[in-house]
């Protein structure tokens, strides 16, 4: 196995028969396993070791999936690149010598490698999609409370979902099937519904006859050109399956990625004040005051990033800023949501670039938080609107892969692996 891939390589077998019998999943670090360690790609978790499984873990053991490793990923899931993880970073096994996107870039690289049949990840800003687009693989952000969040360590709640990857439309979808539903330990799962409608797997039919596809012009606007001429590549082999096409328009977007990380910096500074090094966690060793305990646990357990993360966010919640900042990202959401409805209204799905980009290499957006931070342009409008959206390998420019996302209306995941299936 890839030593880069999986922070911790661990066999966990799954029920004897199932959906998923046979099959291998890779889950990225931040899901609770019971028994197993879920370090978060942080050190201050580095020993930790939870005493339950996550609902997801529960529903995919169930299934008859084995688990084949805690995957790599971005410390608590704050970066685009695989980078800032504690253990290192992880190449790219569709584009050596690159990043495989983030923060669930273990589970892409897993998938992407054959270390594993599927994998799981979890999207706040698209940590699933991000990677997915990077590696050439499938992605699934589901609808916010399709799949619950029981047992994955909190980044930012009111945006992150747990997600499937894959090397088809189909094999995501059929994990989706598995992990999707409502969870008595999450109160907010909701039933999917459009159930009556069949399986998500059954969806993946590649018949896009009479699909009509919304392309936003910003979405288009400052990608790379080779992303751009691939994606429309993309379009045409729809177009010629019987899709149609035509532009829409997402003013809103414009202030998406200010207002999605003014809103999950807020929600992390508060989802990690627990991290004290008192009950578990790193220890700031027990001299001196408890503040200073406490001060030195978090000094030293935590990366960089998440620093960065927790005192943007705390600024953000202050008392005098929190209308002028965190009210402000909750009014532009409110915007993001709506743009998104009224473009849906005229078309089945939007389709876009999944990331602007091409994979970085290797070190290269780590002295520049910024630039990490605008190539989620494409993908952090969809969590802001608790919509769901698909990546799937839209062909490659120069040597390295492109995504094409399609985002969907509330529960309309079946039309999303329909379209993304058609491009297989």
């Amino acid at each position: 196995m890839s030593e880069d891939i999986f922070i911790t390589e661990a066999t966990i077998d799954g029920a004897d028969d199932g959906p998923l019998a046979g099959q291998s999943v890779a889950v990225k670090d931040n899901i609770s396993t019971a028994d197993v360690r879920t370090t978060c790609g942080s050190r201050m978790l580095e020993e930790y070791v939870p005493p339950y499984d996550a609902t997801v873990v529960d529903r995919i053991s169930e299934a008859g999936a084995t688990i084949v490793g805690k995957a790599n990923m971005d410390e608590f899931g704050m970066g685009t690149t695989t980078e800032t993880s504690h253990f290192g970073p992880t190449d790219n096994p569709a584009a050596p010598g690159h990043v495989p996107g983030g923060s669930s870039g273990g589970s892409a690289a897993a998938v992407a490698a054959g270390e594993a049949d599927l994998a799981l990840g979890s999207d706040t800003g698209g940590s699933i999609r991000c990677p997915a687009a990077f590696c050439g693989v499938v992605g699934i952000k589901p609808t916010y409370g399709l799949v619950s969040r029981y047992g994955l360590v909190a980044y930012a709640n009111s945006l992150e979902q747990i997600g499937p990857l894959a090397a088809t439309t189909e094999g995501a979808a059929a994990l989706l099937d598995v992990v999707a539903g409502p969870d008595e330990y999450d109160g907010t799962t909701r039933e999917d519904p459009n159930a009556d409608r069949g399986s998500y797997a059954e969806a993946a039919d590649g018949d896009v006859d009479g699909l009509t596809i919304g392309i936003p012009t910003e979405l288009l606007e400052g990608a790379d050109e080779g992303v751009v001429e691939t994606f429309w590549d993309a379009i045409g082999t729809l177009e010629d399956q019987g899709a149609t096409t035509h532009e829409v328009s997402l003013p809103s977007v414009e202030h998406a990625v200010e207002a999605y990380y003014v809103i999950a910096m807020s929600e992390a500074s508060s989802n990690l004040a627990r991290f004290d090094g008192v009950r578990y966690g790193h220890s700031g060793g027990y001299e001196g005051n408890w503040n200073e305990s406490f001060s030195q646990a978090r000094a030293e357990g935590f990366g960089p990033e998440v620093k960065r993360r927790i005192l943007l966010g705390t600024y953000a919640l202050s008392a005098g800023y929190h209308d002028k900042y965190y009210k402000k990202a909750q009014d532009a959401r409110a915007w993001v949501k709506q743009d998104f409805d009224a473009a849906l209204e005229e078309a089945d799905v939007l389709a876009s670039p999944t990331m602007p980009v091409t994979p970085f290499e290797l070190g290269e957006s780590l002295d520049d938080p910024l630039q990490m931070y605008l190539a989620d342009a494409n993908t952090v409008p969809v969590n802001l609107a608790d919509l769901p959206a698909i990546s799937a390998p839209a062909g490659e420019t120069d040597g390295l892969p492109v995504g094409i996302q399609f985002v969907g209306p509330a529960f309309g995941e079946r039309r999303l692996v329909r379209a993304a299936s058609a491009l297989e």
